[in-house]
């Protein structure tokens, strides 16, 4: 897979701090991104007992999706020709990967704390690999496997909290497997909006994605109104939701895009691990959560396995 790095080098000396100075601004926009988003987690659990998950996702993909539109003016024609062109696509590309996986995250922390989900989402990387390899054909080694079992070891030891009767007894958090399978469909999300290639910039193909997020949520809330009697909004879930819609989505989707525009995607990808570190530190801090001993058992395999990954890329054949 080719990566564009949009940063710019330069070999003459006196431009050389500049380009540094420009880059560490870019670093440290990819860490407020990261931290912008872990506390989007911390927020849909310190409301989880008050207000309904999609009532979460609907809300913040429609507002965040509101406050980004005017800043795409400019490509609204590139964006409605898109739309008309492929629109079963944008739906199904869209709300899976910002509507579905959202859903399934918040459910999931209904019942499992922060700090899990925040390590199980560090499988994404793997989880999209193997997805990668099966819907792309792009090349995975045998390091790369090995890797692969060892993240999915990290992520049983974390199921089963370290202990095998549990697993025996199938003794699992069903939040639990909610998030996994929310990683699962955000991995599928990034496979197939890699191979679908839509031909427009990146947010302005965001805020469409966004949008056909809000036609996919639509549905799941508005069951959620008839059915749950969280839907009704109260202070808590105000401030939770004014927090995941403005700085935990409008904002954070677009410091992550110039983020990518700065260091490349695979560079400003790999921040998304930092966003595992926060999200602890703040369920430590905000929501009193520990991190257990089957945490730190299971973040150690995960990291074995992502270090193999990263660091052990298969080699690619060159053409003479």
């Amino acid at each position: 897979m080719a990566i564009h790095f949009l940063a710019v080098h330069r070999d003459t000396v006196g431009t050389e701090q500049a380009a540094g100075d420009s880059l560490a601004g870019a670093y440290s926009v990819a860490v407020l991104c990261w931290l912008l988003s872990a506390g989007v987690y911390i927020a849909a659990k310190w409301v989880s007992t008050e207000m309904p998950p999609w009532a979460l996702c609907f809300w913040r993909v429609l507002i965040a999706c509101a406050i980004l539109l005017p800043i795409v003016h400019r490509h609204f024609g590139a964006m409605a020709a898109l739309a008309r062109a492929r629109p079963l696509e944008l739906l199904a590309v869209g709300g899976m990967g910002l509507a579905i996986c959202q859903g399934m995250i918040f459910i999931g922390l209904e019942h499992a704390d922060a700090t899990t989900a925040g390590i199980i989402i560090a499988l994404i990387p793997i989880i999209t690999m193997i997805l990668a390899r099966l819907i792309l054909a792009e090349p995975m080694g045998p390091w790369q496997a090995i890797g692969s079992v060892l993240a999915f070891l990290g992520i049983v030891v974390i199921l089963v909290k370290g202990s095998p009767a549990a697993l025996m007894r199938l003794d699992l958090n069903p939040g639990e497997l909610w998030i996994v399978a929310g990683a699962f469909f955000f991995s599928l999300y990034a496979v197939l909006l890699r191979r679908a290639k839509f031909e427009v910039q990146r947010l302005p193909l965001l805020v469409l994605l966004l949008g056909a997020a809000v036609l996919t949520s639509l549905p799941f809330y508005l069951y959620e109104l008839a059915s749950d009697e969280r839907a009704t909004l109260n202070a808590s879930g105000l401030i939770a939701l004014a927090y995941v819609a403005i700085p935990g989505g409008a904002l954070m989707y677009y410091l992550f895009n110039r983020s990518i525009e700065a260091l490349g995607a695979s560079r400003a990808g790999v921040f998304l691990y930092v966003q595992t570190i926060f999200i602890a530190v703040l369920a430590y801090l905000i929501l009193g959560e520990k991190l257990q001993t089957y945490h730190l058992e299971g973040a150690a395999l995960i990291i074995a396995g992502l270090l193999l990954v990263i660091l052990l890329k298969p080699k690619t054949q060159t053409s003479g």
